[in-house]
């Protein structure tokens, strides 16, 4: 049942204050009865006391009398108290002597008509003292009220403040249901506190969260009593009723309030409070509002509090416009304000208006708190801003606010993921110079830095010198260093780290194993990568999305796609949601494997079960499409792809061009060019670089210098790749000194040919049977480390052409003297020259000598040895070398097939098929 307030009526009624109240207006029960000595004797008795004290014996002196000591007892200090009214000062003086220094124990009334006393010569001070002391024997409030109003009463004490001075000992040591106890009795005894104190007992008991007990001690005070509570009280009554959620009672209040007393802004504060914190933010802005018409303006308090307010319901953008208000008014916000503010405009992803907002304030000697501007730190830092990261970091500093490890460590993470290891390393310096003793956590960050820069010695470097320190790395130091070294294709390097955080203790985690499995992946070791997965599930690390997708990709890239589909129906099952980085590799794999129309009906399927797919995905797609020379599909699914909201990107468009120039086609490759600057986009490097080098191959030189001149125009700057397809071009048309003029041009813009861009000349050089220059630049090329088993093929392949098959021989010696191995075409080229002169004595043994040094044939190789088996009548051989290449998986051609099959019926060739 809601409790009644009864509001007062205007006319007020005085508390007694000059005579006590008359013994037929109390309610109070007779004092107890007193054993008393004769009168002459306790009279004669207290006025020896008088002498004693206003002698100038010592006190302590004189009470030592046998008589006196034995004989003094509370009921003598309770006269001694009350003949010594006018010199109450004195009596205090003697009352504490005899409770210090004699142990003398006071009596409750004795207490009692002390305060009364102390309270009539104005000494509120003392007598409050008095109180506490009193209090502290911890007797029944009743008890002691039964004390104050006897003596009140039959003392005839003009002053009922003593009353008051009571109650607020009781808040002021927090017993305010003590204090309502003593309340109800001066009511019951018609004696009422001042206003004042019964306000503190109503904001006592909202302290206490005792709203109820607010509202009914109000109606119980006032109804019907003709005292007029001022706006403190009422204050403590809105702010209950708001706590109780009973707002429309509240602005009743609010309504007479406004109507029957002296307005301030503090009640308003009060229910403006009441309002925000039940989440009536709205209604307790147009209080605000109307502030300015009561003659009130809004204060400090007022704007924090609707800050708050409007933050709790996430309305950032109006509490930034009432702090530029404030500001504006010369008004500052509290630390907990604009904490609240600035971090809630973060985490609404507005880190630039938190940080305009936090430098403005700044200007006012203000910041939010040191959480706060960490994160608003760390969010400048994601959202790439990191010169207002690095201005809030300076202001910190400025305004005092004791910047930490965890502040340093944001702003070196942002420098270390945006591989700004220079400025890192500069932060980190600075967090030493000033005395903060780094934990393992900036050098984890600066570990994982330099390793994803491929700085892998510097990571290293640094993980010697966290350990030289006596920090113990953990599994993140290990994490980053193993997937470091799996990334550079060091897989030997990340296992042994591997072992040795095992070893030490370090449980790998998810990220451990990812790394180490990609790290197989990439080098094409998926049995071991395969045996780890298997090795991270046995040890109930659970694989992740990423792990997943990283199996995926690598069975795909291997050509196991079987395999790839295996791992997504497993990941499914387990409750992991594939995204695109799982269905690029998919659809990628089977494009690579000739199967365009599965993966397009893949990516059907999952369109209809709603997967989202991206831009990579489709160009996927597109190249699989592309590959097949299917254009027509290609083109069908960009439209597609753009339907669906998927904008084409330049890859996508790249990948079209590539297969549009494979057909020659030039008006739709006009038409997509054009398509393309409609959408804002413009060829790149790389568009003009596979343009380039298109048109080159197919010798077709007008046109590849043609967009070789438009690219330089558009102010796209030629790479080594693009340098390198034009010389390609020209040295494949004969063109070799305009060649070598690119060439040097090329060394002149500062970028340097790499084995690639030599290569071509050597091309050239070895087609043409320049075979002593050829020699000579691919010397320039070993001495520059810039030789490799492509670049010793070609002057294999060149001297088995002009006959020389005792030198291309030579020269497949000397390749694997200087540490570069040959591969199948190098023996390939060498046996193919031995068979067309007959000599498969010499082709055989270098058969032999390819797979001792374990190089597996390609069906190249053995086509050509078979069917030169089949011209030669060796349908042994020719039969043995087939039943091993079917073992291998691998196929005749069509040619071959023919002629093993017309050998076998006629047992030689004719000489047209031979």
């Amino acid at each position: 049942m809601k409790p009644l307030i009864r509001l007062p009526n205007s006319t007020s009624r005085l508390r007694p204050t000059s005579t006590a109240p008359s013994s037929t207006s109390t309610t109070a029960s007779p004092p107890p009865h007193r054993h008393r000595l004769s009168k002459d004797n306790d009279d004669n008795f207290v006025a020896l006391l008088n002498d004693i004290v206003r002698s100038k014996q010592s006190w302590n002196l004189a009470l030592n009398n046998p008589f006196i000591s034995t004989s003094l007892n509370p009921r003598h200090i309770e006269r001694f108290i009350i003949q010594n009214q006018q010199d109450s000062r004195l009596a205090l003086r003697f009352f504490n002597f005899l409770g210090l220094h004699r142990n003398f124990h006071h009596s409750t009334m004795s207490f009692c008509i002390m305060v009364h006393s102390l309270v009539q010569s104005n000494f509120y001070w003392p007598a409050s003292s008095l109180l506490q002391t009193l209090l502290q024997r911890k007797e029944d409030p009743s008890s002691i009220f039964e004390s104050l109003f006897d003596s009140y009463k039959r003392f005839n004490f003009c002053s009922a403040y003593a009353f008051d001075l009571l109650i607020q000992s009781y808040v002021q040591n927090r017993k305010v249901l003590d204090s309502v106890v003593i309340v109800k009795l001066m009511k019951g005894c018609n004696v009422f506190p001042e206003v004042r104190t019964f306000s503190a007992v109503l904001h006592g008991l909202v302290k206490v969260r005792q709203f109820n007990m607010v509202i009914s001690l109000f109606d119980e005070l006032f109804s019907g009593s003709g005292l007029q509570p001022d706006v403190y009280v009422y204050s403590a009554l809105v702010r209950s009723l708001c706590e109780l959620k009973e707002y429309d009672r509240a602005m009743e209040v609010m309504s007479w309030v406004e109507k029957n007393c002296k307005l301030n802004v503090v009640i308003y504060n009060v229910l403006i409070h009441g309002l925000c914190k039940g989440g009536r933010v709205f209604e307790a802005v147009d209080i605000k509002k109307t502030l300015g018409f009561k003659g009130l303006g809004a204060d400090v308090v007022t704007y924090c509090t609707l800050l708050l307010g409007l933050c709790r319901v996430e309305e950032f953008g109006i509490a930034r416009e009432w702090v530029e208000e404030m500001l504006d008014l010369g008004l500052v916000p509290s630390e907990e304000a604009i904490s609240n503010v600035v971090d809630g405009l973060r985490r609404k992803g507005n880190a630039g208006s938190a940080y305009v907002l936090l430098d403005k304030v700044g200007r006012f000697g203000t910041m939010p708190n040191l959480f706060v501007c960490n994160a608003t730190i760390h969010s400048l830092c994601k959202d790439g801003k990191l010169d207002e990261a690095n201005s809030l970091f300076g202001k910190m500093n400025e305004m005092g606010l004791l910047v930490n490890d965890i502040t340093y460590n944001i702003i070196i993470d942002s420098f270390c993921k945006r591989g700004k290891m220079d400025e890192a390393f500069s932060v980190f310096d600075k967090m030493l110079n000033v005395g903060i003793k780094p934990t393992v956590y900036p050098y984890n960050i600066l570990i994982s830095g330099q390793c994803k820069l491929g700085k892998l010695n510097a990571a290293g470097s640094l993980f010697v010198k966290m350990n030289d320190k006596g920090l113990t790395p953990t599994v993140v130091t290990y994490t980053s260093l193993i997937d470091g070294y799996c990334k550079k294709g060091e897989v030997n390097k990340a296992l042994r780290l591997h072992h040795e955080m095992t070893g030490k203790g370090i449980s790998p985690n998810v990220r451990t194993f990812t790394a180490l499995i990609s790290g197989f992946c990439r080098a094409n070791m998926m049995a071991e990568a395969s045996q780890l997965f298997n090795e991270m599930v046995e040890m109930k690390i659970i694989p992740n999305e990423v792990t997943y997708n990283v199996l995926i990709e690598g069975s795909c890239n291997e050509g196991n796609v079987a395999r790839a589909f295996q791992l997504l129906d497993e990941m499914v099952k387990k409750g992991l949601v594939p995204d695109t980085y799982t269905y690029r590799p998919l659809i990628t794999g089977l494009c690579s494997m000739g199967r365009a129309s599965e993966a397009k009906a893949f990516v059907d399927d999952l369109l209809k079960e709603h997967h989202e797919l991206n831009e990579l995905c489709y160009s996927a797609l597109l190249h699989g499409y592309c590959k097949e020379g299917r254009l027509k599909d290609a083109l069908s699914a960009c439209g597609e792809m753009v339907k669906r909201g998927i904008a084409m990107d330049l890859i996508c468009y790249a990948i079209l061009v590539h297969g549009i120039l494979k057909q020659n086609d030039t008006k739709l490759l006009i038409s997509i060019f054009k398509e393309m600057l409609s959408q804002g986009l413009k060829p790149d490097g790389v568009m003009y670089t596979n343009m380039i080098d298109m048109y080159g191959k197919a010798g077709n030189l007008e046109m590849a210098i043609s967009h070789w001149d438009i690219m330089v125009s558009e102010g796209c700057i030629p790479s080594v790749v693009t340098y390198t397809a034009m010389i390609n071009g020209l040295c494949k048309a004969g063109i070799v000194e305009k060649a070598e003029i690119l060439c040097k041009e090329m060394l002149i813009s500062g970028l340097i040919p790499n084995e690639i861009t030599y290569g071509c000349f050597l091309d050239h050089l070895t087609k043409e049977g320049n075979m002593e220059e050829a020699m000579q630049l691919h010397q320039a090329m070993l001495k520059g480390f810039l030789a490799n088993t492509i670049t010793y093929n070609m002057l294999i392949r060149g001297f088995c052409k002009f006959g020389q098959i005792q030198e291309a021989a030579r020269v497949l010696v000397e390749m694997t003297d200087n540490g570069i191995f040959p591969d199948c075409i190098s023996y390939s080229t060498i046996i193919y020259e031995c068979c067309r002169r007959g000599d498969f004595q010499g082709a055989f043994r270098l058969w032999e000598s390819m797979l001792t040094q374990n190089l597996k044939p390609d069906a190249v190789a053995y086509n050509l040895l078979i069917y030169r088996c089949c011209v030669a009548g060796e349908l042994n051989k020719a039969f043995k070398l087939h039943e091993d290449m079917d073992r291998r998986g691998l196929k005749l051609t069509r040619a071959t097939y023919a002629c093993l099959h017309q050998t076998c019926f006629t047992g030689s060739l004719s000489p047209t098929s031979s």
